[in-house]
């Protein structure tokens, strides 16, 4: 949630970051709401102080002057309590409000409307040259038995699928790999809960905009996990962190769930756009310090880019622009792998800081030094995501006679395992 302090200091501020990201909010109707609210509240604390000078001369009052008082208390009181009851319905209306305001991007980021006004920052890798007509994943994987999308589709729907065989060792592979890579980089690994309430949803900033790409469990008012970024900013949500902690480095390996809304005809074709998949994430909670939280933007962008440096597959990073933000970003970067299926990049990672915008809306604060508590910053960044990976190596290894070259450093987590369909 944004500051309603800063909110009111610089309310252009918030309104250019809201047209840089193409969200519609009425800053002005809720700077109103907080004027009425806070013209309120100024009532209510005038009218307590009388109360406490009016209950003070109850003592040395004659029995009189004791029942006019009486009658006076009791009207300030009723006032106070209306008043308040007034505040609430404001602070309920104004929160709502808040909670639809786009944290505005940093300034260096580049603008645009959508993906196509991303920034190519670098490219890692040559796209392999083949000597014979490649296949796509999804005929790769049926020639090999790897997986099953019209039975996938007939148990659970579209966009739903069995991986079998080597494709099962090849994806427990790619997640065990990249928690052995973060471990022995100082993260503590987490298996996290898949399904939350709505407040951690609400304080990671998915909810209320994003609610059409959540599975709802309406019975039991929980929603399905699209990433254990939920989870892990949520694990320290209505708590008090010890400074000298941060930063908190965590990774969590989950499944994940999204909905895909919006997405009909796109990305039919294979798993590249799937409801259901498996991902290793990186969250890192640290100190309210801008450098300090681009610093370890940098760390974690590195981090899965030299993953894919050593599985060995070509990808780009691209900045990503400011109406391809979502609502808590500050800066992004994207990864986007070869897939010679796709005759082009397709996107596996994404590299986002929120400053204190989920940390906010999730109650996190730390103690610092002085004493005095602050909001600390977060960020996040995929590790590995599949089935893109698979897809990746899959379509980028393949020989002449369509066999699969594994990467070489998952080969010892495919029970030595060098080649599929050979």
């Amino acid at each position: 949630m944004i500051d309603i302090k800063k909110l009111r200091e610089n309310p252009n501020y918030f309104k250019e970051g809201a047209r840089k990201k193409h969200f519609e909010v009425d800053i002005d109707s809720i700077l109103k709401l907080d004027e009425t609210r806070r013209s309120i509240q100024a009532s209510v604390d005038s009218r307590r102080r009388e109360l406490g000078d009016k209950s003070g001369a109850m003592k040395s009052a004659s029995s009189a002057e004791r029942k006019a008082l009486q009658a006076e208390l009791k009207d300030f009181s009723r006032a106070i309590k209306e008043d308040e009851g007034r505040m609430r319905d404001i602070d309920e209306r104004r929160n709502e409000l808040l909670l639809l305001v786009p944290n505005p991007p940093m300034d260096d980021v580049p603008e645009g409307r959508d993906e196509s006004d991303n920034v190519e920052i670098r490219r890692v890798g040559e796209p392999p040259k083949f000597s014979f007509t490649p296949k796509d994943h999804l005929d790769l994987g049926l020639q090999h038995d790897l997986f099953d999308v019209e039975r996938g589709a007939k148990v659970s729907g579209s966009r739903c699928y069995f991986l079998k065989n080597e494709a099962v060792l090849l994806e427990n592979a790619i997640m065990r790999y990249a928690l052995d890579f973060l471990t022995e980089r100082g993260f503590t690994p987490f298996t996290t809960p898949v399904f939350v309430r709505e407040e951690a949803m609400v304080g990671t900033g998915y909810f209320p905009t994003g609610r059409e790409e959540s599975y709802a469990i309406e019975r039991d008012e929980l929603y399905l996990i699209g990433t254990s970024e939920v989870t892990l900013v949520s694990y320290h949500s209505d708590e008090i962190l010890a400074g000298d902690e941060l930063p908190l480095k965590y990774t969590g390996i989950t499944t994940c769930f999204r909905r895909e809304a919006g997405s009909y005809g796109k990305d039919v074709r294979g798993l590249y756009r799937v409801h259901q998949f498996q991902k290793v994430e990186q969250v890192i909670i640290c100190r309210d310090d801008w450098d300090e939280m681009l610093k370890i933007h940098d760390e974690i962008l590195t981090n899965s880019e030299q993953i894919l440096r050593n599985f060995g597959i070509p990808y780009r990073v691209v900045e990503v622009c400011t109406g391809e933000m979502g609502m808590g970003q500050v800066k992004k970067h994207d990864i986007e792998c070869w897939m010679p299926g796709r005759g082009g990049w397709g996107e596996t990672h994404s590299c986002s800081s929120f400053a204190d915008y989920q940390a906010r809306r999730s109650k996190i604060r730390y103690k610092k030094k002085d004493g005095k508590n602050a909001v600390p910053f977060t960020l996040n960044n995929t590790a590995v995501a599949s089935p893109r990976l698979i897809i990746a190596i899959m379509e980028n290894f393949q020989q002449e006679d369509y066999s699969i070259i594994i990467p070489e450093v998952l080969v010892p987590y495919m029970n030595g395992r060098k080649r599929i369909g050979a």
